[in-house]
């Protein structure tokens, strides 16, 4: 989990996301994407991707987006409220040779929603559990999405909901701003089927989900 509403920056935290960010990306060229991350593009690319343009919403190192742009996407547009994940998504973009084809916003998407064009394939990898107005957030992203809508989120699980709360113990207690949700897997599902969805993949591990959604064909 990496993605939430922009907060004001200390030299201490910016220099911390830096580094994190930077340890990411070095994982993500050592392993590629793997486990609910991998299996999401999968589903996002099944069946081809040739023209297709895509939203990555939260997109940390930008594996979505950079994998989707190899296999044939036209064009990507990530949105990260962390300016340092935003550099080095930008960065291996330009590594990969494909940095003409993305546009990098950085900020609250749920605030720059009205500067996004819709995008035939949508995705959050692990965003939702990192913003409190879920419904805002799922309900902004659907609306933009013209065939495919892909998240990875935390699972609706008593097991859970007792390590978020371990985790935001924590937190408070170190004081750090940054807070962990779980959001009802019902309510998720009811926005994106509200925007003209049908859930398509429902795959789980013990902590994570993955759905993917597709809009019917006319």
């Amino acid at each position: 989990m990496r993605w939430t509403a922009a907060r004001p920056a200390t030299p201490h935290s910016i220099a911390s996301s830096t580094r994190h960010a930077a340890g990411k990306l070095r994982a993500y060229r050592q392993k590629g994407s793997a486990g609910l991350t991998r299996a999401l593009i999968e589903a996002l690319a099944a069946g081809g991707v040739d023209g297709l343009t895509v939203l990555d919403i939260g997109g940390g190192v930008g594996a979505v987006h950079h994998e989707l742009l190899r296999s044939g996407a036209a064009t990507a547009v990530d949105v990260d409220a962390s300016r340092a994940y935003i550099s080095v998504a930008r960065e291996e973009a330009e590594r990969q040779g494909h940095a003409d084809r993305v546009r990098y916003l950085a900020g609250d998407f749920v605030t720059l929603a009205d500067e996004i064009d819709p995008a035939d394939l949508v995705a959050l990898d692990r965003v939702i559990c990192c913003y409190a107005d879920m419904a805002a957030l799922v309900g902004r992203s659907a609306a933009l999405a013209r065939h495919r809508y892909g998240v990875v989120y935390l699972r609706d699980s008593w097991l859970g909901r007792v390590g978020v709360a371990i985790e935001n113990t924590w937190l408070r207690l170190s004081g750090s701003a940054f807070r962990t949700y779980v959001h009802r897997t019902v309510d998720v599902d009811a926005i994106v089927a509200a925007h003209g969805f049908v859930k398509r993949l429902d795959r789980r591990t013990l902590e994570w989900q993955l759905a993917l959604h597709e809009r019917p064909a006319a």
